[in-house]
């Protein structure tokens, strides 16, 4: 069965603008967007929660099972803070998210983030953990880095990965179609 679009992994440390990058993408091009926090809290895809953190655990394998059958038709912009537990092959493309650290820092205060889970979450973009995930998890080509400081840099994302799509639509749909 042919696949509707492209399928977009929108990933990197928490604050670094993803939901906000995914959301738009998905008004411009019509493609769904699926926000796997949210998701997990919808289906309560966990399988219990940090004291530490504050937080629920996801169930990754709940996630994956509950995607599945969503990834294979595609068109699917997918956003999440880790990528290692996605399945290779669902993915066209990869984008992580990055940002400067003091601006993080800021962001992610302005959210309620305080101790150890802010620090951790600045480590984390300080060390390029997320980037190093996703290439040790997908091929290199389809990993792309992008920087997530401003306002116009967001649109510069917007406005690149629109093109993407757009040019992966007319060299996979139109070689799909019937002559």
């Amino acid at each position: 069965m042919a696949k509707h679009g492209p399928n977009i992994l929108l990933t990197g440390t928490p604050g670094t603008g993803k939901t906000t990058l995914g959301q738009e993408l998905a008004e411009r091009t019509g493609l769904s967007y699926i926000n796997v926090g949210d998701l997990a809290k919808e289906k309560n895809l966990y399988e219990g929660y940090d004291e530490e953190y504050n937080c629920n655990i996801l169930d990754e394998d709940q996630v994956v099972d509950e995607l599945e059958d969503h990834m294979e038709n595609g068109g699917r912009i997918i956003d999440y803070h880790g990528c290692e537990f996605f399945p290779e092959r669902w993915f066209d493309i990869v984008f992580v998210l990055r940002t400067d650290n003091t601006l993080l820092y800021t962001r992610l205060q302005e959210r309620g983030y305080s101790g150890k889970k802010l620090e951790d979450n600045v480590q984390c973009e300080i060390f390029q953990t997320i980037l190093e995930e996703a290439k040790d998890s997908y091929k290199p080509d389809i990993v792309h880095e992008l920087q997530s400081n401003t306002p116009e840099e967001m649109e510069d994302n917007i406005e690149k990965i629109v093109l993407w799509i757009e040019k992966w639509k007319q060299d996979h749909l139109s070689a799909t179609m019937p002559s």
